[in-house]
């Protein structure tokens, strides 16, 4: 897993879609899905840890350029 998308792949094997039109609603809505997941048993710790990392790290960039667009 490196990329946004594939933890949009992911997410999807379990039936969750996640497209709301703001970015960084959609990676805190994907991110809390991640964690049900997770916690219901469903995809592994190795999964879990990587596609948390993207999303915290994606969800850092999109805040930093919201800062600096205002």
């Amino acid at each position: 897993m490196k990329t946004i998308y594939d933890v949009q792949q992911l997410l999807k094997r379990y039936g969750t879609f996640v497209y709301t039109g703001n970015r960084l609603g959609d990676l805190e809505l994907m991110d809390m899905e991640l964690t049900e997941l997770y916690k219901w048993g469903f995809i592994n710790g190795e999964d879990y840890t990587m596609a948390k990392l993207l999303l915290r790290s994606e969800i850092s960039k999109v805040e930093k350029e919201k800062r600096g667009n205002v």
